[in-house]
């Protein structure tokens, strides 16, 4: 039987109210410039939010000089608007790639608590660079898979609710069962039983999204495996922005989101998520 006070103790928090009630408003707006703004007015939409996460980003790498931050915003902005009216094909998917090969990198600085973590003038250049090597390699990515001519936006939303589903599984296993810490000097509230429910969470979403949009078996199998894959590289995402958060003393990235924290301290998953969705697509030739 379930255990009726731990669930109205758990459903009481104060927290995951707040994370609720946002969640509520933010993932229909989600949903619908998805499935029904053009890819054009997606890119322009998502670009938006990317630029307010680079905002959110130079506060957390320490840069206190506004109008420094919003250059770097307008520069990040320029790349994206630049990509979109010129529209070089043959550039998008290797763009898309060196989002997967930084990602692979940032296993490593995972590693090495300390790197960067000093407070100098050059080690914010080098978050500075790694900020756009988050932002853009994943608006392409988000912007190539949407723009597909077949089911385009149903993937794009494929791979949002992949994450979501993935998050609320973590944060529930972690809550009911987690014993075990992930990354203590990193993120304390992570725990190994929350990435086995989110990854159960994960291979329930895929195979059941998947029967509807990959009928083949093979096809079936492989999409589900690359889900596993991205959510993995989803916590990686999240554990990174974490590390850097802990590195400058920040809780949150900003307070726009009740309960989130701010935009980036939402998307820092998906970030990590896009590219390596997408581009693992274009190998498995889903």
């Amino acid at each position: 039987m379930t255990d009726s006070s731990g669930l109205a103790k758990l459903f009481g928090d104060s927290g995951l109210r707040a994370r609720v009630l946002t969640a509520l408003v933010l993932a229909p707006l989600a949903v619908w410039g998805v499935l029904y703004l053009p890819s054009s007015g997606f890119a322009v939409g998502f670009g938006l939010v990317l630029c307010y996460a680079i905002w959110e980003w130079t506060r957390v790498i320490g840069f206190k000089n506004k109008p420094l931050r919003a250059l770097a915003v307008l520069v990040n902005g320029a790349i994206m608007v630049t990509l979109l009216l010129l529209d070089p094909a043959h550039w998008l998917l290797p763009i898309a790639w060196v989002g997967v090969a930084w990602w692979c990198l940032a296993v490593f600085w995972l590693r090495s608590f300390d790197f960067g973590a000093a407070p100098t003038l050059r080690n914010r250049e080098i978050k500075m660079l790694v900020g756009s090597v988050m932002v853009v390699p994943a608006w392409v990515a988000a912007w190539l898979i949407h723009r597909e001519p077949s089911a385009g936006p149903w993937w794009t939303l494929f791979v949002l609710m992949l994450i979501w589903v993935a998050d609320v599984s973590a944060y529930f296993a972690g809550r009911r069962f987690g014993q075990h810490k992930l990354a203590p000097r990193i993120s304390p509230g992570k725990t190994r039983e929350g990435v086995y429910g989110a990854l159960a969470g994960t291979i329930v979403f895929a195979a059941l999204a998947g029967s509807l949009i990959e009928p083949i078996p093979i096809g079936h199998v492989l999409l589900v495996l690359l889900a596993v894959v991205t959510v993995l590289f989803s916590i990686v995402g999240d554990l990174f922005e974490s590390l850097i958060k802990r590195q400058s003393n920040l809780k949150d990235s900003g307070s726009l989101l009740p309960g989130h924290g701010g935009m980036l301290d939402r998307i820092d998953s998906v970030l990590a998520a896009l590219p390596i969705f997408v581009c693992g697509r274009y190998l498995i030739g889903l």
